[in-house]
């Protein structure tokens, strides 16, 4: 009982998603396994459970140690004691008829005066007003309470050990965490490994592998989002289809789903064997319908505990704040759908914060652009008459200060200014012009995904609704989770359920063993001839893969790639994501398919960098498409992207004028090596002095300060040196001395996706026309005569009988599951 209690528990974040623990797996025995004659170096040979202690040495790097944590965790304690005290005090211990003035204490009736203490009950009276509901009340918070005391306690010796091994094996101190990135800590994980032995089953731990073992059941969840198994999404008369997904609703999907007792996980590490298995998969989904009708009971019978708590909680959080700024629920946030609809496979917080962050300021003007003429008329009345009102109380007030001690004048007041700032809301600023396009390719260079039916149509109401999905008011945030535990329990009985054998077949063809790591989600392989789409990787950015003792064999046999629609990822997830983190560790050895999609986008992008000159507008080259859209973001992106180019006589205003792109002066840069202007990038590239000295904040960096494996580091070195390159783009990749290699990191990321999602479109743009040239010739002779159609069937059926008896990856290719 006390376990679902904790859904709606954890503190609301002000106005957004909370994003504190939701990667911490649940503890699953003993975590250390010591060796006594070791000695201390040998403390951490074989960590029993990695997946807890690589998520909670993640945690303790981003919230700054171990005072900070525990101070936090204690104060939460108190706060959950102060909210309950309180609350309870309020409704039992106050005389309101006398705090009211209706009923005037005795011994005050001369002097007409009322103080605090003659509203407040004695001890006893107050203990005396406590009805049963409220005794119940008071022994479920009180059990809550010595179970999160309890946790609190064990989390103290478990951060106290992680605290141990930053400061012991690590080499690093708590004082030292803001200035390390998580890329740096990762670094130094894996040297101890080598000495130590963290786990036993390899010797050497990649990037991956410690992603996959923080963001296992997180991975799962992704990519059941991204392929609408869910959320929930419910049609409403009137209003159309929404997507419902709360904190509570998605803590009891995680309980059912990942770390509960009747979930499909053994431990942390291990799918049970029977979800492996075709014949079980009906009775294993029966099996997961009942808990779920079970765990939405146990939803029903706390439905009045719960939402108590949200109500009380909400009410002392956010009424200070409302009431200092009303125009705050008006503004917006990153809903909790469109945090996990728009994260990457294998990306941390700390991560996916900092791309949503720098889309919120498009995305926000973005939604401003759509006013309602009629909701706009309505607002400027009702200010007017509301802001008429409020001045006199005002001016009367100031006139004469015992207008305020008149009945009600205070609360009009109050009320009055809150309508004020409210109908603002409404009413849009007249001197702003915005362009929907534009501030959608902004959007979309941050936030990596948009469905592809956006493009172009960033200017309707359809698009502007959809987007509000993902990104809504504070207000309906906070509506929802108030009425998230009555809703809850329906949207598990009634649409939940009937998911059970989909997702029991999600598990079983898309879990693949990893040695070292355990039963893992196919997708966050990334591997993009299994799970990308054609049309993301078309045009020979997947270069077929020989098969055969020897790469140089003859009759080799190019590999058969398995694949249909049931098994790509939506929106490039595949792709984008294989990027991404390509981009954020740079020193991960790709798989040999993985590697090779990397390295043909990037030498793509080059041919289509060495023709920018060539190019009479963005139609001809998808590079300088990709350019000019990042150019147009503004900002210090712009400034980068113009020095990039050089202004030198060579270019001339030809080419200016040809890109689109304001250039600045050229900025002159040091060499490291040589001690020149323009000298080689290279050796200054390597050396992180190159840029200024970034102090603090770095525990939230995407990445290391210095990647040499973007599209912009990539471009420097095979076209600066070309006679086509070296008139466009000079000797070298010249930055501003002022240049923030974070925000260079940005920058790479943001053109890498604009210019694959331009690669995407042009390649959709030209299948549609194929197929439009092959539906004529369909029409001339009949389908049964024509070539390769009945070969296309059986493959297309035995693709479809593949990925229902066997998990993503074929027997050949899995690894074996570690003992």
């Amino acid at each position: 009982m006390a376990a679902t209690l904790e859904a709606s528990y954890q503190p609301l974040q002000t106005f957004g998603p909370d994003i504190g623990e939701e990667e911490t797996p649940q503890d699953s025995g003993v975590m250390f396994h010591v060796v006594p004659e070791g000695g201390k170096s040998a403390r951490w040979n074989h960590v029993e459970d990695l997946d807890s202690f690589f998520a909670r040495m993640y945690h303790y790097h981003q919230k700054h140690g171990f005072t900070c944590m525990m101070l936090q965790e204690g104060l939460e304690l108190l706060q959950f004691i102060f909210i309950v005290v309180f609350s309870t005090f309020l409704f039992s211990g106050v005389n309101y008829s006398v705090l009211f003035r209706d009923d005037i204490p005795s011994h005050n009736r001369t002097n007409h005066k009322v103080s605090l203490s003659d509203a407040v009950l004695p001890l006893d009276e107050c203990i005396g007003n406590l009805g049963v509901f409220a005794w119940f009340c008071l022994f479920v918070a009180l059990i809550f309470w010595f179970l999160r005391a309890a946790k609190v306690v064990y989390h103290t010796f478990q951060f106290w050990d992680i605290k141990a091994f930053f400061n012991s094996a690590l080499k690093i101190h708590d004082s030292d965490l803001d200035n390390l990135t998580w890329s740096e800590v990762q670094r130094r994980i894996r040297e101890v490994q080598r000495e130590q032995q963290m786990c036993i089953h390899k010797q050497d731990l990649s990037e991956l592998d410690i992603y996959h073992r923080i963001l296992r059941f997180k991975n799962y969840f992704v990519a059941m989002i991204n392929k609408s198994l869910l959320p929930v999404k419910i049609r409403i008369p009137f209003i159309g289809e929404i997507v419902y997904l709360t904190r509570g609703l998605k803590y009891n999907l995680e309980l059912l789903l990942f770390w509960g007792p009747w979930a499909p996980f053994e431990n942390n590490w291990h799918l049970k064997e029977d979800y492996k298995k075709v014949a079980k998969r009906q009775e294993l989904a029966q099996q997961l319908s009942k808990y779920i009708l079970w765990v939405g009971i146990v939803n029903f019978v706390l439905c009045p505990l719960i939402l108590l708590w949200q109500i009380l909680y909400s009410f002392f959080n956010y009424a200070e704040v409302i009431k200092r700024e009303p125009g705050s629920l008006g503004s917006r946030c990153w809903s909790l759908y469109g945090r996990l609809y728009l994260r990457h496979f294998n990306e941390l917080d700390h991560e996916l914060n900092a791309r949503l962050n720098r889309a919120y300021r498009p995305a926000s003007k973005y939604m401003n652009i759509f006013t309602s003429p009629l909701m706009t008329i309505i607002a400027k009345n009702l200010a007017f008459i509301a802001g008429a009102c409020l001045a006199v109380l005002l001016i009367l007030t100031v006139y004469d200060e015992d207008v305020i001690t008149v009945e009600h004048v205070l609360t009009a007041i109050t009320v009055l200014t809150v309508i004020v700032a409210g109908s603002r809301v409404f009413i849009p600023d007249e001197n702003l012009v915005w362009c929907p396009e534009k501030l959608m390719t902004a959007v979309l260079a941050h936030v990596h995904y948009l469905p592809d039916s956006w493009r172009g149509q960033a200017h309707t109401h359809k698009v502007r609704e959809e987007f509000s999905q993902l990104f809504q008011y504070k207000a309906v945030y906070l509506l929802e989770e108030l009425m998230s535990p009555v809703i809850t329990p329906f949207i598990l009985w009634f649409h939940v359920r009937s998911k059970a054998l989909d997702i029991v077949d999600f598990y079983r063809n898309f879990t693949v063993e990893v040695v070292g790591v355990g039963d893992v989600c196919s997708f966050a392989q990334m591997d993009v001839r299994r799970h990308g789409n054609p049309t993301w990787h078309g045009g020979g950015l997947v270069p077929p893969v020989p098969m055969g003792p020897q790469a140089g064999d003859a009759g080799k046999v190019t590999k058969r790639i398995l694949s249909n629609h049931y098994t790509q990822a939506e929106d490039g997830k595949t792709e984008l994501s294989l990027v991404h983190f390509t981009l954020t560790n740079p020193d991960w050895q790709p798989p040999c398919e993985a590697e090779n999609f990397v390295t043909a986008l990037r030498n793509q992008a080059r041919r289509d960098a060495g023709q920018l000159t060539a190019a009479l507008n963005p139609a001809d080259n998808a590079f300088l498409s990709s350019l000019q859209s990042l150019y147009s973001l503004g900002g210090g992106i712009n400034s980068l992207v113009a020095s990039i180019f050089r202004g030198n006589a060579a270019v001339g205003a030809g080419t200016d004028s040809t890109l689109g792109l304001g250039f600045q002066p050229v900025y002159a840069h040091t060499s490291a090596s040589s001690g020149q202007p323009g000298g080689d990038r290279t050796a200054a590239s390597a050396d992180s002095s190159a840029f200024p000295a970034v102090r603090g904040g770095l525990s939230r960096a995407e990445g290391p300060l210095m990647v040499d494996r973007g599209l912009l580091y990539s471009i420097h070195q095979g076209i600066s040196s070309t006679s086509m390159g070296a008139s466009v783009f000079g000797a070298g990749l010249d930055l501003p001395p002022e240049t923030d290699p974070l925000e260079l990191t940005a920058a790479d990321m943001s053109l890498g996706t604009l210019y694959l999602h331009e690669l995407h479109h042009r390649q959709v743009r030209r299948r549609n026309y194929q197929e439009i040239n092959v539906s004529h010739g369909v029409w001339q002779r009949p389908h049964q005569d024509m070539p390769g159609i009945r070969e296309h069937r059986e493959e297309t059926v035995e693709t479809t009988r593949f990925a229902e008896r066997t998990p993503l990856l074929d027997a050949s290719m899995r690894p074996h599951k570690p003992s």
